[in-house]
């Protein structure tokens, strides 16, 4: 066979074109690495092997024809809580164990199209609410590159699968970070599309159907490479049902296709939440090549209260996720937060309690810094900073207001993981999460670049650029 379970999506889909391997040799092969490791990593509870080789079969059939699409052929995997016509979406909660969908979400329905083969669903979180995935439906899922420890969440077990060679693709979503904590603790790229540059239907806990009304959760792609993140971006990249009788997607190109025009700005640090010496090194070295490749680099952010900004997200966040909660469960809810009395919990608190003239005015501020933001992009292209404050932490468990992460040997509050990732998201902004290499637990560390508002094609292409003179992606060596 022309390829194997590393090769890139953009090759195997050349190898389809030239008719090296089929859809379902490409098919066989992922499934029989599945069964032969997925016992140890558990990053795909959902397998679907019957359609899958299906799925193949027909791809196969349209390639006899002469048909083609970007995709054709192509086997991935979908994140658990994407909406799948007859497959669970539990979302990692017990009570929607019995769940089955009866309609497809629009992306699955666009892939489906699109004709690849479907290799099963990936593992997540209880709710989706952590950075690893371990939920009472499926149990644990470990990094591939020390099973100690977590590959991330809460698009965890897609990471894993891809870090593993078990899919070429993947997709995700993120309202926390999780498609860019999962990529940088697995060593992968992944993307946080501007918050209307994908369809948000079809992923818990956003709807089923169209609502504008819901904001900073997007759906997104995470790969071994630059490319394949792009090839599968671009093919879902569009407006969401409904909205696509009239409306158009047409993304700008990117500001620049050459590292050294780009006009970089560096955010270090949010608030009192630094990364690690390793993440801050990468962080540096990256500096280093760009200013050596010609890059304009300096230290900057956009002109707004960090803090507000920072607590804004938080009680944006809350509300978003607790929009099915009955007045019960919210007044429980709401005594146990404030009993714990965690800064982030109390914030949680005050966003149960919001009242509707509370909430505009909190999409009021959400407004202001979106324009503090393109205020700033007109003298930058793109801003580096951490994804991360570390590379992966060994599997946790307990309330998650009363966690510790480890980082240089320094104790620090787990829900501050979220300050790197809130950079992009709560103002709906793309981000691009990239390999930078391993720190001296040989791990692996990601750093993160965040561009304009529907300019996505910037922090991809910079992506693109930066991956052959940079970091890449690395089998961990179990799996190699």
């Amino acid at each position: 066979m022309s390829v194997d379970h590393y090769s890139s999506a953009v090759a195997m889909k050349r190898a389809l074109t030239e008719r090296q391997v089929s859809a379902v040799e490409l098919a066989n092969m992922h499934i029989d690495r599945i069964s032969a490791l997925d016992d140890t990593l558990n990053a795909i509870p959902v397998k679907t092997f019957d359609r899958t080789l299906e799925m193949a079969r027909a791809a196969d059939k349209r390639l006899s024809r002469g048909e083609d699409t970007p995709l054709l052929g192509l086997p991935m995997t979908l994140k658990e809580s994407t909406l799948v016509a007859g497959l669970p979406q539990t979302a990692g909660i017990p009570e929607f164990r019995d769940y089955l969908p009866a309609q497809d979400g629009p992306l699955a329905s666009k892939l489906f199209a699109s004709g690849i083969s479907l290799l099963g669903k990936t593992n997540i979180p209880y709710a989706l609410g952590d950075w690893q995935s371990d939920s009472p439906v499926y149990g644990r899922t470990c990094n591939p590159w020390n099973t100690d420890c977590t590959p991330g969440g809460s698009t965890g077990g897609g990471a894993a699968a891809l870090a593993a060679g078990f899919t070429p693709l993947e997709l995700g979503s993120d309202i926390g970070g999780s498609i860019r904590v999962p990529a940088a603790y697995c060593g992968l790229y992944g993307h946080r599309p501007s918050e209307t540059a994908i369809p948000k239907t079809g992923a818990f806990p956003m709807a089923d159907l169209p609502n504008a009304s819901f904001l900073m959760g997007v759906q997104g792609p995470l790969a071994r490479t630059a490319g394949d993140m792009i090839l599968l971006f671009e093919q879902l990249a569009g407006p969401e049902p409904g909205e696509d009788t009239a409306w158009q997607l047409h993304l700008p190109a990117p500001r620049h296709t050459a590292l050294k025009d780009f006009r970089v700005a560096v955010i270090p640090s949010v608030l009192d939440a630094t990364a690690s010496n390793a993440v801050n090194s990468a962080l540096q070295d990256l500096t280093d090549l760009l200013i050596k490749e010609g890059a304009s680099v300096t230290r900057a952010a956009p002109a707004f209260d960090m803090q507000m900004y920072v607590d804004d997200y938080i009680r944006m966040l809350y509300v978003m996720i607790s929009l099915g909660m009955s007045p019960e469960e919210r007044k429980a809810q709401i005594a146990g937060l404030r009993a714990l009395g965690h800064p982030a919990g109390l914030l949680n608190a005050e966003a149960l309690e919001m009242s509707a003239l509370d909430y505009m005015n909190l999409t009021i501020r959400r407004a202001a810094a979106q324009a503090a933001w393109r205020e700033f992009y007109r003298d930058y292209d793109i801003v580096l900073a951490p994804i991360t404050r570390s590379s992966a932490f060994p599997h946790t468990t307990g309330n998650m207001y009363e966690r510790k992460l480890l980082i240089d040997n320094t104790e620090v509050d787990y829900f501050s993981n979220i300050y790197f990732p809130l950079l992009a998201i709560f103002t709906g902004l793309p981000s691009t999460t990239f390999p930078a290499g391993l720190d001296d637990r040989q791990m692996p560390i990601g750093l993160q670049a965040i561009g304009p508002y529907l300019e996505d094609r910037t922090t991809l292409e910079f992506a693109r650029l930066l991956e052959p003179v940079w970091h890449k992606f690395q089998a961990p060596p179990d799996y190699r």
